[in-house]
């Protein structure tokens, strides 16, 4: 057996279509963890409920709903892996740690960049609607 089809054989989650069930177990399990243990999820998840219905009314585009759906789905994907790399870093330590520390603001300024996104996008498309 070869190298390459051994590690395949070896995966956690298997290969072929059972992968793709495991794996979206596991994707499941992960938004259920965000969810229990971070605040910042919930509050940006409750934001991207509200906001949805919203983009209907004021998008006048198929392009222009896209951009105002995917600015908010992309909120949540750099919550998702912020609150991943500070589950990561705290489980390294919770003492003060200047890479780690280096590591949680970088990862706070990925969730700073999508939401920044959203404000300029929604912004953008209600001038465009409104004004």
């Amino acid at each position: 057996m070869s190298n390459s089809s051994h590690a395949t054989v070896n995966k956690p989650n298997g290969v072929g279509v059972s992968r793709i069930f495991k794996a979206t177990r596991c994707s499941y399990q992960g938004f259920r963890a965000t969810w229990k243990h971070e605040a910042a999820f919930r509050q940006e998840l409750m934001l991207v409920i509200l906001m949805f219905p919203f983009s209907f009314l004021i998008a006048q585009t198929t392009t222009q709903w896209l951009l105002l759906i995917m600015s908010l789905l992309f909120v949540i994907f750099a919550e998702l892996i912020n609150s991943a790399l500070e589950a990561l870093a705290d489980r390294i330590t919770l003492e003060h740690d200047e890479l780690i520390g280096r590591a949680k603001d970088i990862g706070s300024a990925g969730v700073f960049i999508a939401l920044t996104q959203v404000t300029v996008i929604w912004g953008t498309v209600l001038y465009l609607k409104f004004f």
